[in-house]
């Protein structure tokens, strides 16, 4: 900017001041037209139209759902889209429980998402462990081993891994139709291990060098350093196993063929050829329940862990 005083030029520059905010360098609407009272109430309406499109895009099955489930066969079959039943039912969720069997098989459900967190966990915490603070000799190798099965299909694996639970590899146990049989491949996970390495990654190395310097040794390092920092992470790992192994239908069917030991996933489809259409439905309902739960409770751990965001600084 030039200053004209006394018939001399002075060429001064004009700098924001500290902390005042900066206009983007590009808009796809100018801040000029946004001052515009047609324009704020077009931006306005847009965003209203957007959101309610979304919403009815992501929460409208679940709602329909919730309908459905309170509501008449007949109904259903009749008027699929009417907003409200014509007969509200809310005997259909426990007539579910009890002729469908489905409180049974949301015991299994429970039972077999309990057995693969602990299985994961320990596998992921271990592996991540011994990747990130032992590093052992070869452990580049193991590493690029372990990203390489990222890459194969999990299909690929459903006739081995049924031939490997049929005949277990040095004991000659035979896990089809246990729990064991969809607990123990649930370790097999290498998003999580790799997920948990890149947590410990994170860890400052000095202290590791401390405690080393005291005379802690792996255990001591992993049980009273690595796993308290590691909070977020594991949270992360546990809702993305539990979420997991509560929808997995196609190995438990293959691994359980006791209609007694499957679960809901499992279960459901096979007793919809017979069962009523409004009890299907709240059996359907009951089976969402929990997940939706799950993630309702730890919606910022699921956003963080997708992010990459697990909480390494701070």
């Amino acid at each position: 900017m030039s200053l004209i005083t006394d018939g001399s030029v002075r060429q001064t520059s004009e700098r924001p001041a500290k902390g005042a905010a900066r206009e983007p360098v590009s808009r796809l609407i100018s801040p000029h037209d946004r001052r515009r009272p047609l324009m704020r109430v077009g931006l306005r309406a847009t965003e209203i139209v957007v959101l309610v499109l979304l919403l009815l895009f992501c929460a409208g099955p679940i709602l329909w759902m919730i309908k459905a489930a309170v509501s008449p066969s007949g109904d259903i079959v009749a008027h699929p889209l009417s907003l409200w039943p014509s007969e509200t039912r809310f005997g259909n969720l426990s007539e579910a429980l009890t002729s469908l069997e489905i409180g049974r098989y949301l015991l299994n459900s429970v039972y077999l998402a309990a057995g693969c967190l602990v299985v994961q966990l320990i596998v992921s915490t271990s592996a991540g462990f011994a990747l990130s603070v032992l590093k052992p000799r070869y452990g580049k190798v193991l590493y690029a081993m372990v990203l390489a099965t990222l890459l194969v299909p999990a299909t690929v694996s459903l006739v081995p891994l049924y031939l490997t639970a049929q005949h277990m590899p040095g004991l000659g146990v035979n896990l089809i139709n246990s729990f064991w049989a969809v607990w123990l491949p649930a370790g097999a996970n290498a998003f999580n291990v790799l997920l948990v390495k890149r947590f410990f990654d994170g860890i400052p190395a000095e202290l590791y060098e401390a405690a080393r310097v005291d005379g802690a040794g792996p255990l001591t390092l992993l049980w009273r350093i690595v796993l308290p920092m590691s909070r977020p992470v594991l949270a992360v790992v546990s809702l993305f196993t539990l979420i997991a192994s509560w929808k997995e239908f196609i190995w438990p069917l293959i691994a359980l063929t006791d209609p007694q030991k499957q679960p809901i996933a499992v279960a459901l489809p096979m007793i919809a050829k017979t069962s009523d259409q409004g009890l299907l439905i709240a059996g359907l309902l009951l089976a969402s329940v929990p997940p939706l739960l799950l993630f309702v409770v730890f919606q910022r751990q699921v956003v963080n862990g997708v992010g990459g965001d697990t909480g390494t600084k701070g």
